[in-house]
């Protein structure tokens, strides 16, 4: 199993960046599919970015062109750059990690099986 720890949450202005961390530890980081999800107040938990083992990504329509997952396997970290935010995207976001191959679409909060605690971003118009 993985522990996995976000941070880089944080208040910002509409139009503005942030960049968000997740850490591992626990286990082989590199052997891990990851991804990042979100949950605003009142809403389901939705997904929006996932980086393969080789570090091939797919976004979200909703925040393609905006956001970036990325990974350091070295510094056993997984990254969401998200530029140009927008008060829909005040959410709490989390990182996810899946050591197997998916038995369902990466895009499904229950393809994951681990988890970390979540960061907040709250973005202000």
């Amino acid at each position: 199993q993985v522990l996995l720890v976000e941070s880089g949450g944080g208040l910002v202005q509409a139009g503005g960046s942030l960049r968000l961390s997740c850490a591992a530890s626990g286990g082989s980081f590199s052997n891990y599919y990851m991804g990042w999800f979100r949950q605003a107040p009142g809403k389901e938990r939705e997904f929006v970015a996932h980086i393969s083992r080789s570090g091939g990504t797919y976004h979200a329509d909703s925040v393609k062109g905006r956001f970036t997952i990325s990974r350091d396997n070295a510094k056993n970290t997984v990254y969401l750059q998200m530029n140009s935010l927008n008060p829909e995207d005040t959410a709490v976001y989390y990182c996810a990690a899946h050591l197997a191959p998916f038995a369902m679409p990466y895009t499904r909060q229950a393809a994951y099986s681990e988890w970390g605690q979540g960061t907040q971003v709250t973005v202000s118009s």
